[in-house]
């Protein structure tokens, strides 16, 4: 193999390495609690989601593929650079298949409740409120637009709080 086509070869390895850390990123660094997030970047986040497992898994096959091609002709330092490219490229792979929206915006498994009287509000502070029945319900709005949705029961009545 001459050198340039090495060079085009370890060129391609490292563009499909950080294609494939692209596709987990991009949707994570987007899709963020508490950050602006406008419609196209949103858009773009949720598209990219959606085809991030195929992607990742053909970049990893493209790793693997130019990795063992590029490896008998490598020093020690550039089987460094191969392994590094191998080990990004697999944990992109698994991450881009995993729900890491749910670790961020920390889901609510069991809500506690306290009398009104016990709780604790500021004055200006929003909640969104429910009444079935004679049962009431108040949730801090602080607290919905971090964890986004709660599954309750009113009145026996199931329900989801969202904001």
């Amino acid at each position: 193999m001459n050198r340039s086509e090495n060079r085009g070869l370890w060129l391609l390895l490292g563009l499909l390495a950080l294609f494939s850390l692209s596709l987990f990123l991009v949707p994570a660094f987007v899709i963020r609690p508490f950050q602006h997030q406008s419609a196209g970047a949103l858009g773009l986040a949720i598209a990219v989601k959606r085809i991030a497992p195929a992607l990742a898994l053909a970049a990893l096959v493209g790793v693997l593929a130019l990795g063992a091609r590029l490896w008998r002709s490598s020093s020690r330092g550039l089987r460094t650079g191969i392994v590094t490219a191998l080990v990004l490229s697999a944990a992109s792979a698994v991450m881009v298949r995993q729900n890491y929206l749910e670790w961020m915006f920390h889901p609510i498994t069991a809500a506690g409740f306290v009398s009104a009287s016990d709780a604790h509000l500021g004055d200006k502070e929003m909640v969104m409120a429910v009444l079935i029945g004679r049962e009431a319900r108040a949730y801090p709005i602080v607290q919905m637009a971090y964890h986004h949705i709660l599954n309750d029961t009113v009145a026996e009545e199931p329900i989801v709080v969202t904001y």
